[in-house]
């Protein structure tokens, strides 16, 4: 009886193997993102923008120091974007210089900063959106002024390693929400 298993058995072996195996690239969990829809932002600060329904706005921890640094954070998406606000009193240059050194502080580890300025001689809206290519810190920074009063800085950071490959999806849509605040900020005087 062992005789006539064997041969079945190799028989079944050698003809069940004919496909060829190719491993799966590594996958990233799908994300399911909202719906873009935006509330008016004011506290009666200096200024206000609209920021996205599924966004909420918590004080930033300096607290007193600075009353009008605020995060905006996205906790289904596990971001946050770190505002920082200056009254300009003739130290545009210097605050335009910082911000642009804390960019560029990410050159060891980007592989490339994009800088795309943006001009509303209108609303008074002028500044520079920041793109850092690569596993860096802050993927997107941004500033925005009037250039005589008002002084708005932007970090998108994320509560998790970076990893841009899975990140790159998320970084494309808060980057939409970054230029709809940019867009609808307003000064008050």
């Amino acid at each position: 009886m062992n005789r006539k298993i064997i041969p079945v058995l190799l028989l079944s072996v050698l003809f069940s193997c004919n496909r060829s195996y190719t491993p799966k690239p590594m996958g990233y969990p799908r994300i399911d993102f909202p719906d873009k829809n935006y509330t008016l932002y004011d506290v009666g600060g200096p200024y206000s923008f609209e920021i996205p329904t599924y966004a909420y706005v918590e004080e930033n921890k300096r607290g007193s120091r600075e009353p009008w640094w605020i995060n905006i954070v996205y906790p289904e998406l596990n971001g946050k974007i770190h505002i920082s606000y200056k009254s300009v009193e003739g130290n545009l240059e210097a605050y335009i210089e910082d911000s642009r050194t804390l960019v560029y502080k990410h050159t060891s580890r980007s592989d490339g900063i994009e800088e795309t300025p943006f001009f509303d001689e209108e609303e008074r809206r002028f500044g520079i959106l920041y793109d850092l290519k690569g596993d860096v810190a802050s993927s997107v920074q941004f500033f925005v002024t009037d250039s005589s009063s008002h002084f708005l800085r932007g970090s998108l950071y994320f509560n998790t390693q970076t990893n841009r490959d899975s990140l790159n999806p998320v970084i494309d849509f808060l980057r939409e929400d970054i230029l709809h605040l940019i867009e609808s900020i307003t000064w008050k005087q």
